[in-house]
Formats: structure tokens, sequence, C-alpha cells
């Protein structure tokens, strides 16, 4: 039985991943100070992303003539850049510094307070385990907890324990979820970061796992110590350097290794990337896999999300798996993608690989699987040390609740992939409609159009006033006075408008009846 609490009525389930934006509108004076959202706020929100070791673009205080309006347009205009590069920075935008400055109504709770509580009734139940030290932002999910325990029988062994929020993606039924982390907790492979122990509850996940005090690839990679805020680590590492080329492939292929043993049991994951990665005595081994399905949004989401190629869990797969190639041979991600121009390398098999999963060709027409990147030149020679077939066995009941969960995944992103197109293609045409250029054309095309048609008018002048059908009575008109001329019927004017609209539609093709009819 869980020991996790359950949620609160109707609440909400936030996908982190998504990027927020802010465009400051207007500027108001209150109370003599002029603020957009307070300087002061802003001023906290870069003292708290100091940590990064990155300049940000914050335009300093100033005390005297702040109310110049002068003045206030420019500060507007500054502190419009400084948010700018800071949604813009993949690392920054995510954090919880950020995401509760521009959106307090959603991000307000307080995370570390919850997981502690939690953690406090799962030790009241099971008394052999002892916090040592909470790993304040080891990682960066805003509802993931970290905190380095022991147990007590083994006092000299660490253990990593986290607390995480269930997310969007969560379509695993509290039962099937329950097995599943059974069985991840009863696997024994090489290339899967063991779970030892796992609890689950209506809104939330405890997992227990060993501690690596080396961290993970990506601490590899920078050079850092693992324990460190990952603003600290990650968002400007001054040591970060590509590994040898033996390695990308000995650790490469263990990667993969590990991505098809899953695929082959039918367990999805979608969160490959070199912070998952633990490398144990030589060994890659994938942390995390628990994680597509307690439902929380992958850290690439933002990135796969723009291309339609990607359209199933083993396709994200092999478009992380891209991602990560890339950090392990330059030492850094990928700034975006597609990328069809590499930086200068050695290993030529590498930056094939890289452009058969990160080129637009790749991502407009799809990516090899992961069998095939196996047998690529890059990899195929490559020696296991675990030589024997590796399976996981999946229950029957299980293995069909995991492939219905599958596709309600692949559903969400499908639809999301196509609300994203959608708002491209009408940004586009706006964009378009707005242009210089497209007003130019509009001018240019109204005063043709407004020639031809005055040129028009002049000329049916006459026969618009006097085409007047004589009366189908027969009767005689009453006498009119010659300064009056008799008003034009109706047919008359009809049929004067036909041939304007004829002309019209020969000196302007494109203009549609209605258009025209408007114009007119």
């Amino acid at each position: 039985m869980s020991f996790l609490e359950k949620p609160s009525p109707g609440r909400l389930l936030l996908d982190d991943t998504v990027p927020l934006t802010a465009v400051i509108e207007a500027s108001q004076n209150l109370q003599s100070h002029t603020v957009i959202r307070r300087y002061s706020d802003f001023d906290v929100l870069n003292s708290s992303l100091m940590v990064c070791g990155i300049t940000l673009p914050l335009p300093p205080k100033k005390l005297i003539g702040n109310m110049d309006r002068e003045f206030i347009a420019e500060r507007q205009r500054g502190l419009q850049t400084y948010l700018d590069s800071i949604t813009q920075h993949p690392l920054l935008s995510s954090s919880l510094y950020v995401k509760k400055f521009l959106d307090p109504n959603n991000y307000s709770a307080n995370y570390t307070e919850i997981a502690l509580q939690q953690v406090s009734m799962f030790f009241r139940s099971d008394p052999k385990w002892e916090v040592l030290e909470p790993l304040k932002d080891m990682g960066w999910r805003i509802r993931k907890k970290y905190f380095l325990i022991k147990n007590k029988e083994l006092p000299k062994e660490r253990y990593l324990l986290s607390w995480v929020d269930l997310g969007p993606d969560k379509f695993l039924s509290d039962k099937d979820l329950q097995s599943a982390m059974k069985l991840l907790t009863s696997l024994s492979t090489p290339y899967l970061c063991p779970l030892l122990f796992s609890s689950t509850g209506e809104s939330s996940a405890l997992l227990i796992r060993p501690f690596s005090e080396r961290g993970s690839l990506r601490d590899h990679i920078c050079k850092v110590k693992p324990r460190e805020s990952y603003l600290k680590k990650y968002c400007n590492p001054k040591k970060s350097q590509g590994l040898e080329l033996q390695q990308i492939k000995q650790y490469g292929r263990q990667i993969l290794e590990g991505l098809k043993l899953l695929h082959d049991g039918g367990v999805f994951f979608g969160h490959l990337h070199a912070s998952n990665v633990i490398v144990d005595d030589g060994v890659c081994r994938l942390m995390d896999v628990e994680n597509g399905m307690l439902g929380v949004p992958s850290a690439l989401r933002p990135a796969f999300t723009q291309l339609r190629k990607i359209n199933s869990t083993e396709s994200v797969d092999v478009f992380c798996f891209g991602h990560l190639l890339y950090e392990m041979t330059y030492g850094r991600p990928p700034d975006s993608v597609p990328i069809d121009q590499y930086p200068a390398v050695p290993y030529t098999s590498v930056v094939s690989v890289l452009q058969s999963i990160l080129s637009t060709e790749a991502c407009k027409s799809g990516m090899p699987t992961v069998s095939q990147l196996i047998q690529t030149p890059l990899f195929s020679d490559v020696h296991l040390q675990h030589s024997e077939k590796l399976q996981i066995k999946v229950p029957s009941r299980l293995k069909e609740a995991l492939k219905t969960a599958k596709e309600s995944l692949e559903r969400r992103l499908h639809e999301e992939q196509r609300v994203l197109h959608q708002h491209r293609r009408l940004t586009r045409a706006q964009s378009h409609h707005g242009s210089e250029e497209e007003k130019k054309r509009r001018k240019i095309l109204a005063r043709k159009v407004g020639k031809r048609l005055d040129l028009l008018l002049l000329r049916q002048h006459d026969k618009c006033l006097f085409f007047c059908p004589s009366s189908g009575s027969g009767a005689s008109s009453p006498p009119t006075c010659p300064s009056s001329p008799t008003p034009p019927s109706t047919t008359g004017m009809a049929r004067c408008l036909s041939v304007c609209l004829s002309v019209l539609s020969s000196v302007c093709p494109s203009l549609s009846f209605d258009s025209i009819g408007q114009t007119v």
C-alpha cells in the first residue's frame, strides 16, 4: 500500500517543459515608482540566477531622473532584452526562479517542503533508512527533489532518494503503474541503473537507487562535482570537453543496447540525455527509465514537438540519442536542431551518424532505428563485455497496458505537433501580410485598379444615366422638367455595374467577385 498522499480535487497537471515567453506591454506609475514588474523583482531574479556564471543584461539601477519619459522607454527596452535572454536559454527558462517570476499563479508551491513531508512519512513507515542531506537543485525538474540517504544496516553505502510529482503524460492506471514499477525494481541488467525501491501514489512517486559519487555522464563531460546546483554545473561550464573516439564508440553502443532492450520489451523511455546516463566501471547505464511511465515530460520535448517526423516513442529515443552523441563529441549539447553544419572534428564516422539523425533531411524524411544505428560502422565493431542476449520479460497484461499508454502518449504528441504546425502557418501568413513588400504590392494594385475604374466610369457615365428601358404597360410618362433628367432604373444600374465588374476582372483576375463588389 502506498503511503503517498492523494492529490487535491481538480489538480492540474502542468507540462513544465513548455517554454514561457514575456512581452512588456506598458509601464505604470505606482506610489512614485515607475514599474513594469517592480525593478526590485528583476533584481531579485537576477541575484538568484547569478549562480549560473553567465553575465545577464539587466539594466543598472537609477535613483535620480527615473521618472523621465525617455528613461522609462529605454528601461523598458532594456528589461525586455533581459527577459528575452533568459527565456531563450534552455536551462534558465526551465528553472523555478524564472517560472515563478513569469507565472506565479502556477509556480507558487513550495515543492521542497512538499517533498520533505512525503519523505518524512516514508521514513516513519520504514525506519531502516536515514536522510544524510538534501541535494538541493541537483536536477533541473521543478517537481523532483533529491536526498542523499543511507541504510542503517549498510552504513557505508550511499543511496539516492528522489521524490517526483506525476506528470501530464501518465496514461497507466494506478494498478498498472504499480505493476510496472515492480517490474523495474526486479530488473538486473548491465545497461540499466538498478532501481532498489519504489512507491507510487495518485499524485507522486518515491524512488531509491544507488548513488554514484562520480556523477552522470554530463558531470564527466563538464568536469564538475555531482552534488552542485545544476545551474552552476551546466549553464556555463569552464572545462567541458568532448570524449575520445573510443569512448564515444563504447558508450554510444552501450546506450543503444540499453534502448534496444527497452524497445524490445515494449517499455517506452523518451528521457535519454547525458544527465540520465551513469558510467559504472566503464559501462553506461540508463537512469530514470521509469520517467515515461510516471508521465513526466521529456527535457527535449520543446525540440522534438517542432518536428512532425518524430511521431513515436522510438523516434523520440533516437532523436535524444543524436543530442547525446553530439554532446559526447563536442562537449556541449547542440544549440538547436536541425543541424547541417558541424564544427571541425577528426571523427568523420561520428559526423555521418549525427547527420543521419539531426540534419534537415533526417528531420524531414525520417531517422534510423536503434537497430540500424547499432549496425553503422561507428558502433558495429564495438566489443561488449556482456555478449549474452538480454531481454525484459513483461507479463502479458502489463505489456498490453504499456502498449495502450504508449499509443495515448503518441496521440498527445501528434496533437501538440498539429497545433504547433497550424500556429506556425498562421504566424507566417500574418508576417507575410504585414511585411513592407506585401503592403507595397497591395498599394500598387489598389492604384492600378482605381485608375482603371475611374476611366471605366467616365466612359460609361452617359450610358448609365440614360439606359432606361420603356415601361411594359405602354402608358405615357408624365412630363418632366428638362432640367430634371429621369433617374436611371435599377435594371440599367445593374447592367452598368456588371460591365464594370467584367472590366475589373480582366484588369485583376486575382480579385474575387465579392472583393470587387466591395471595392466598387
